[in-house]
């Protein structure tokens, strides 16, 4: 199945809204790091709802924003939700970026990274559209040390990139970023039972959801082309 079938289905059903009431745990720490100005052009990748570009107008008053998504029904949600002319959905491929070179001020990336096909070229892809001193901030739940995580590959279809930290850091330098950051952002919304209810249907023991969501959480690493 491909990324446009698998979220077009998950569009269909309702469940952008789910993915964004889940991800605005952590993501909307992300967007508070953003060195976003008045003015700015920020493109969303794998965008859902749209949610971050407009509570980036409503915070940062950025000037444009654009979300890509791999998946039409995706897209045409999010324009849905989204009454502002200063902000536009498409769709489109992560390896092919439909930007000038030089165009865009910051890139934000939430738990879409890792479905790109070659993530290398994507990360070079960003690096083309951003101006000097632009930013991409990706955050990502499903990476190597976050082991929870790894069980989600076999509820999806399509093939994910599970790195660790270091080959983030690498893969971003390869592609001609400087590293600026890196850091783990906990869940401290998601709540977690007393040791006495686990094992749930979905833990094990409460050791384990706390690794999942306070220890782990998302990892997000910034990255600024010179």
């Amino acid at each position: 199945m491909s990324v446009r079938e698998e979220f077009d289905s998950w569009a269909a059903e309702g469940r952008d809204r789910g993915m964004e009431d889940r991800h605005w745990h952590t993501a909307k720490h992300v967007l508070a790091r953003m060195p976003v100005e008045t003015g700015d052009t920020v493109v969303d990748l794998g965008c859902g709802s749209g949610y971050a570009l407009r509570a980036l107008r409503e915070t940062a008053e950025i000037g444009r924003g654009y979300g890509l998504d791999g998946a039409p029904e995706m897209a045409y949600n999010a324009a849905d939700y989204t009454e502002d002319d200063a902000v536009g959905f498409l769709v489109g491929d992560f390896g092919d970026l439909p930007f000038a070179d030089a165009s865009v001020d910051h890139v934000f990336s939430m738990e879409a990274f890792y479905y790109a096909p070659d993530p290398i070229h994507t990360l070079e892809e960003i690096r083309r559209v951003l101006r000097p001193g632009g930013t991409f901030y990706c955050a990502v739940n499903y990476y190597e040390e976050n082991e929870a995580s790894h069980a989600w590959q076999e509820n999806i279809a399509i093939e994910m990139t599970r790195w660790n930290r270091q080959e983030y850091r690498e893969a971003f330098r390869e592609a001609g970023f400087h590293v600026a950051e890196q850091d783990t952002i906990a869940d401290r919304e998601i709540e977690i039972p007393p040791a006495e209810a686990f094992p749930t249907d979905d833990w094990e023991s409460r050791e384990a959801m706390v690794d999942r969501y306070r220890t782990w959480g998302t990892l997000l690493t910034v990255g600024v082309a010179p």
